[in-house]
């Protein structure tokens, strides 16, 4: 697991290699500006950015996938830790456009090529 300030597509391609082949794991905290990766689930991101004083509702799960990036789907929303009913997110993705925009943003700032 790693909180990262920037990342490469090479060192993601070699996370998710390790891992899950295409995907790596990670969690964004939108309201700190938060990227952790390499993590084998999103709850255990989630921990360890809880244990750092996040609070839960900025905390979205997400998958990155190295080889579609610079594309629209290079970043999934697909994570259990987003089922929210209290925040009216009731699947895995995340429904709220606003935070969606977030999260593109911050991975875009922290992921480079």
């Amino acid at each position: 697991m790693k909180l990262v300030d920037t990342i490469t597509i090479a060192e993601l391609t070699e996370m998710a290699e390790k891992m899950y082949g295409q995907l790596v794991k990670a969690v964004v905290d939108t309201q700190k500006n938060l990227l952790v990766v390499d993590g084998e689930l999103h709850s255990d991101q989630e921990a360890y950015l809880l244990e750092k004083g996040s609070d839960q509702k900025n905390l979205w799960g997400i998958n990155l996938y190295p080889e579609k990036f610079g594309k629209k789907d290079f970043i999934e929303f697909d994570s259990m830790i987003n089922i929210r009913p209290s925040q009216k997110n009731m699947s895995k993705s995340v429904e709220d456009q606003k935070i969606r925009r977030q999260i593109f943003e911050i991975v875009e700032a922290k992921v480079a090529k």
